[in-house]
């Protein structure tokens, strides 16, 4: 599915987006296409240093960047990391359909030998 670099990628982002606090901000950057940390954190009930951090951390996982821009930071999302993992998401849902057909195939052509044979 993924190589190694492309799983590390998609690790990387999942454990980003497993914090409901960098989800809402990344919604927010998404909604606003560029925000800084004290305009983001103005809609948390978090410090703008923790915004910072959590800026941080989607930053490395490659869901936003920051540019500066005269004093200020101003962040974007990066929709890259997004759709790599979301192209991983759907590569494991096709493989786990593909397996489930076959376990239900197999299913029902025992149940169809099982009544074959009662007979």
């Amino acid at each position: 599915m993924t190589d190694e670099r492309g799983s590390e990628a998609v690790d990387s982002v999942l454990a980003a987006l497993a914090d409901p606090t960098r989800r809402r901000l990344l919604d927010q950057l998404a909604a606003q296409r560029e925000a800084t940390a004290t305009t983001l954190a103005e809609r948390l009930p978090v410090s703008r240093q923790a915004v910072v951090k959590h800026l941080a951390v989607l930053d490395a996982a490659g869901l936003v960047s920051g540019s500066r821009v005269g004093r200020e930071m101003r962040y974007t999302v990066r929709p890259a990391a997004l759709d790599a993992t979301s192209r991983w998401m759907a590569a494991l849902a096709t493989d786990w359909d593909r397996r489930l057909a076959t376990i239900k195939r197999v299913a029902e052509t025992a149940e169809q030998e099982e009544r074959n044979t009662d007979r």
